[in-house]
């Protein structure tokens, strides 16, 4: 076995075979962690950045959080209870892109994929730096070289999915399952407190926060409104569900609505709970350190998760610890939803032509390798350009989600209403009209928090993905264009019938009398073209007289031509006689015979096959021309066929 191969097995496991793909699915309880854990994860950071924002009109402002987060709520059992609409009428897996492609058309249908594909990068992106800054709250060593730990984050969950969407899913469902019982355990002990009487003070509660500003009429709603739209960041994941129905055990679309359903108690449970914390604690936290008045010099800001815990176990360090670590894990797990969403997407998006065939296939562990591969790469770039600030990358996730919800919502409210127009069952249409109703509300909602998150993120960094949602919707159709001009050129007709060439012209190229020279010679011979020669190119007066004197001493009955080549190229010379003998004869096919060597060791194809690799490049391009190689294995070649014996 190639070592590169033991590796590979050794990182990733044992190939699996196609049959069993089926083996792969997953029951409720995996499928909630594997593809809910990024909706889970935003609890970490959704009640920080309500908080944060409204920490630019002062402390006074914190008063409005509970309104702000109640809102939140709203919004996030509506996008449920529409997308519960949406596995049952669409089960395949392509999830807001098909809805849309179907109900609105497929350019609406590759705009949606686009904004959702920036949305799965960003997930990622911002998952792993907001579990570094959790992490480096308490252990200070982790928030001294963010960066770094990002990059090891993403590449150790890169690997673990790369192993299999069941096997990582297994391994991610106790962590996940862990952070969501430790904020029950945190928010269970601190009703207790309330009940006993015990206080519960964070340690910022005696500080306070310079405003910048006073904000009243349109600038305090204007305020509110983006706070509103930085806490929609909990509502990020959860179309991820709908996208993985085919991931679901049978009955699909019933297990993965239960699943949705699973996510949103819990979910808003967990984002209720500590939005109450934070607001009863007096947590105080702002974007800039600067403006935190009470913060002891040199001090970062804790994370209003930690301050929360910290409140609740009264600076218990052990178990706060315990919580800082859970929060970190599944924030990295995290983006595990992003590592199931986009390689599922973009195999749909590479079926249909829009992305490159390669995304499509699934690799030796049955998982979308190449799409994986591609997330995590973008992610990487991400974190390295923006310093794994997760303030700053927030600025510029949402937008994707929100605009592939408004739309889906729109497409549905057209899936029910075609659907009316052809049932006359009363219980069926009855139920069409409930699900419609449930979608307008839906779209009403959700249309309305696009414009709040464009109108009050767009200046902060949002630009970038209004700018690249069109870019890569450009790029896509661009793709499919190529596709579809392949398939055009490439298809054939009921009466097409396979031509023979008139003849067959065939040259075997040669440069020395050696081994694989006589091989080549031999192979083409018993090919029997209809005519057959050899040529070799005049580089060097001296030498191609000597091989027209070894090739008369050996009477080769194959005739050898030589073409000149005054400024000692070898490509143009033959690709010029090639053309020469179309233009002579267009209906023969020109068949040329090149011997190549076959070594063991990669530096030593660089010193071989140089001059053959040019030629075929060329010849790729010139119709009519068949390129054939000639092997000739060099002893070094034994050494691999030793190894994988």
């Amino acid at each position: 076995m190639p070592v590169s191969e033991g590796v590979k097995r050794l990182l990733l496991g044992r190939a699996l075979r196609s049959d069993r793909l089926g083996d792969t699915e997953l029951p409720k309880r995996i499928a909630l962690p594997v593809f809910a854990s990024d909706a889970l994860s935003s609890n970490a950071y959704a009640t920080q950045e309500i908080l944060l924002t409204l920490s630019l009109g002062g402390v006074a402002l914190y008063s409005y959080g509970a309104w702000v987060a109640a809102l939140v709520v709203i919004v996030y059992f509506t996008v449920v209870a529409s997308y519960r609409q949406n596995v049952h009428a669409y089960p395949s897996g392509g999830g807001d892109y098909e809805v849309v492609s179907v109900n609105l058309g497929p350019k609406w249908g590759v705009f949606v994929a686009s904004a959702l594909l920036i949305d799965y990068v960003l997930t990622v992106a911002v998952s792993i730096t907001s579990a570094v800054q959790n992490l480096g709250s308490t252990i200070p060593f982790v928030g001294d070289y963010p960066v770094q730990f990002s990059v090891a984050f993403i590449v150790l969950i890169t690997l673990l999915n790369l192993r299999g969407v069941k096997e990582s899913g297994a391994f991610f469902a106790i962590p996940v399952y862990f952070f969501v019982g430790s904020i029950f355990v945190m928010i269970a002990v601190a009703v207790f407190n309330v009940i006993m009487g015990n206080p519960m003070v964070a340690e910022s509660a005696d500080w306070t926060i310079h405003a910048e500003g006073n904000f009243a009429g349109a600038a305090l709603i204007f305020l509110l409104a983006k706070s509103f739209s930085s806490g929609t960041t909990a509502l990020t994941g959860i179309e991820a569900i709908a996208n993985g129905v085919p991931a679901f055990k049978k009955p699909k679309s019933k297990n993965a609505a239960t699943t949705l359903l699973l996510l949103a108690v819990m979910s808003m449970a967990m984002f209720a709970g500590i939005t109450w914390l934070a607001l009863k604690t007096g947590v105080k936290y702002a974007e800039n350190v600067k403006d935190v008045i009470g913060l002891p010099p040199g001090q970062d800001q804790k994370t209003v998760i930690v301050q929360v815990a910290d409140a609740v176990f009264h600076n218990s360090h052990a178990i706060v610890l315990i919580i800082a670590i859970a929060t970190a894990v599944i924030l990295v797990l995290a983006a595990n939803t992003a590592f199931n969403g986009f390689p599922v997407m973009g195999s749909v998006l590479a079926k249909d032509g829009y992305l490159p065939r390669q995304l499509h296939t699934r690799g030796d562990r049955l998982a979308f390798s190449n799409g994986i591969v591609t997330l995590a790469g973008l992610a990487l770039v991400l974190v390295v350009i923006y310093q794994a600030n997760p303030s700053s990358l927030i600025n510029l996730y949402v937008i994707g989600v929100f605009v592939s919800f408004t739309l889906s919502q729109f497409g549905m409210i057209k899936h029910w209403t075609r659907h009316l127009k052809t049932t006359t069952d009363k219980s069926e249409r009855a139920r069409m009209m409930r699900s419609r109703l449930v979608n307008s509300f839906g779209f009403v909602m959700t249309s309305a928090v696009l414009v709040i998150v464009l109108s009050t993120k767009f200046t902060k960094g949002a630009w970038l993905v209004v700018v690249a949602m069109p870019i890569i919707y450009f790029i896509m159709q661009r793709i499919h264009g190529h596709y579809e001009k392949v398939r055009r050129e490439l298809a054939t007709t009921d009466d097409e019938r396979m031509m023979l060439p008139s003849r067959v012209h065939t040259l075997v190229l040669v440069s020395k009398v050696h081994k694989p020279t006589l091989r080549a010679l031999a192979y083409a011979r018993a090919t029997r073209p209809t005519v057959l020669e050899a040529i070799t190119v005049n580089v060097d007066d001296a030498e191609t007289a000597a091989l027209e004197a070894e090739w008369e001493r050996r009477e080769i009955p194959v005739a050898l031509k030589v073409l000149d080549s005054p400024y000692r190229e070898i490509t143009r010379p033959v690709v010029t006689y090639v053309k020469e003998l179309r233009s002579g004869s267009p209906n023969d096919i020109v068949t040329i015979f090149i011997p190549e060597y076959v070594v063991g060791h990669w530096w030593e194809q660089l010193l071989h096959n140089q001059s053959a690799l040019r030629l075929k490049s060329r010849l790729l391009f010139t119709p009519g021309v068949m390129v054939t190689s000639v092997p000739w294995q060099l002893e070094s070649s034994e050494t691999v066929i030793d190894r994988e014996g």
